[in-house]
Formats: structure tokens, C-alpha cells, sequence
């Protein structure tokens, strides 16, 4: 349920957010959740912590409580291993308090890192699965009609005769998946993803071999870059289970390694 919606269910709510960590915990200082009487959205890490805090927050709805304050040691006396030790602040939110976290819940969805899957063959679309339920913007292009009509997946889907022209319009720290149904074809998107210089990830489908072919062809192109950051094959090179779910299911991990390193690097150079 979105943050939006919930909040249209809802109206006596009790935000609760992590404001300072010490040691190992579960979620970093602004995790957040939101606790209604009978339902939740967000998490403040799951676990012994996350049962009291839903306590504390449903006895303040019960009791027209407006804030209260925790102090938890994450040790073996809540039955947790973290070893830190976490502060939580709990409000009853008003108006203006919704309104504030709907702009910043807008503002996470719109920072969410772009996944690009080039090819909605069977691969592509076991992907799209997994990557829906996952914090990213994930667009699936390919260029035939057909094959996009089988995507049950919610994500955004993209009729692309130049899918070249979206990988350059892509925002930085992208990642680009290239799985199409024409070799020749994977060269070139896996290329013009290379040529950007500040993707997140650049993986192409195929073997050693095929990453060797591509090694050959992107030298004879007019300003090759460096190849070295291309994946290929993309996933557990140890696994042999060719079934789309299984191949899709390694990438999507690689994938998302990928970006949360980058988003880190992004974070550290801002602050």
C-alpha cells in the first residue's frame, strides 16, 4: 500500500522514527514506520525492537498520548544480538505532519535509482518481476510489441524503436541490463551504456565467449571506453540452472549490489 493511501485508511497515526544509533542495529538514524490501529507501513528494522515500538505506539492511540520517547539496548534482554543501542521518538501526526511525509516519501520514490532492462524476452520479464517489488524505477524496453504484451509485471514498459536513445537519456548512476533477441544488437546497447562513463551497472547476457566477441567489436568503435566494468556473464558464474527465474534472480542480486554501493559513494561525496 502506498504511503498515501495508507494515510486515506488511516486517520490516528503514530510515526515512529530511529533518531539515534549507537553500535550495530538493525535500520539507520530517519528509518521511519507509520502504526495504526490495525495496520503498518514502513520498518524500523522488524524484530523484538520493532514488536515494542508497535506496542508503545498502539497504547499511545489508545490513550491520546501525543509523543513519547525510547531508549532500547539491543542486547539479549529484548532477545536481539545487534549489540547497539537505539532512540526512538514516537509522535501523533497531524496534518501537517502528513503533508511533510508525503513530500519526502514523493521525494525517495523520485530519487530511486533507474533500472534498465533492454529486452522482454524471458529473462527480461522474470526480472521485471523481482525488480517491482524492489526501491528502483524499473523501465523494460524492447522493440517488439509482442513481447511486451506478455510483461505482467508492474513496471513501466517501453515501445523503443532506438532503445540506444534511452540508455543516453537515462540519469547517472543507472543500471543497464542488456538481454535482447539480436546479438548484434546486445553490442550495441551494452556500447552505448558503456560509452556513458557513470552507470551504476552495464551487464550483458551471455558466456565468456560473448563477452569476448564484444571486447573485440567495441575496440573498432570511434571512441571506445573501458570495458572493464561490464559484466558478462551477469549473476553467480557457478550456478548452471538456466531457468529465467534462476538467472534472473542472481542478476537482480548483482544488480542491486551494485546501486546500493554507488547510492553509498553518492551519500559520502554530498555529505
Amino acid at each position: 500500500m502506498k504511503l498515501a493511501s495508507f494515510f486515506e485508511s488511516h486517520l490516528n497515526v503514530i510515526q515512529v522514527r530511529l533518531t539515534q544509533v549507537r553500535g550495530s542495529s538493525p535500520r539507520e538514524v530517519g528509518a521511519e514506520m507509520f502504526v495504526a490501529e490495525t495496520a503498518l507501513h514502513g520498518t524500523i528494522g522488524g524484530g523484538q525492537l520493532e514488536y515494542m515500538a508497535i506496542d508503545k505506539a498502539r497504547a499511545m492511540l489508545r490513550t491520546d498520548a501525543d509523543f513519547a520517547g525510547m531508549d532500547v539496548p539491543l542486547g539479549p534482554e529484548i532477545g536481539q544480538c545487534c549489540g547497539g543501542r537505539v532512540t526512538l521518538d514516537l509522535d501523533r501526526m497531524t496534518d501537517a505532519d502528513r503533508a511533510t511525509a508525503l513530500v519526502s516519501d514523493a521525494q525517495d520514490h523520485a530519487a530511486r535509482p533507474h533500472v534498465y532492462i533492454l529486452g522482454a524476452g524471458h529473462v527480461g520479464r522474470a526480472l521485471a518481476r523481482f525488480f517491482q517489488f524492489l526501491p528502483v524505477r524499473c523501465v523494460l524496453i524492447d522493440i517488439r510489441t509482442e513481447e511486451l504484451s506478455l510483461v505482467d509485471a508492474t513496471v513501466e514498459k517501453r515501445l523503443s524503436v532506438m532503445p540506444e536513445a534511452d540508455i543516453r537519456a537515462a540519469p547517472p548512476a543507472s543500471a543497464f541490463i542488456v538481454l535482447t533477441h539480436d546479438h548484434a544488437l546486445d553490442f550495441l546497447l551494452t556500447s552505448e551504456a558503456l560509452d556513458r562513463g557513470d552507470a551504476a551497472y552495464v551487464g550483458m547476457i551471455g558466456s565468456a565467449t560473448k563477452r569476448a566477441k564484444f571486447k573485440r567489436f567495441h575496440k573498432t568503435q570511434p571512441s571506445p571506453s573501458d570495458s572493464a566494468g561490464l559484466v558478462c556473464p551477469m549473476g553467480a558464474t557457478a550456478s548452471t540452472d538456466k531457468r529465467p527465474e534462476i538467472i534472473a534472480a542472481l542478476i537482480v542480486a548483482e544488480v542491486m549490489t551494485a546501486l546500493t554501493v554507488t547510492t553509498h559513494q553518492i551519500t559520502e561525496s554530498v555529505g
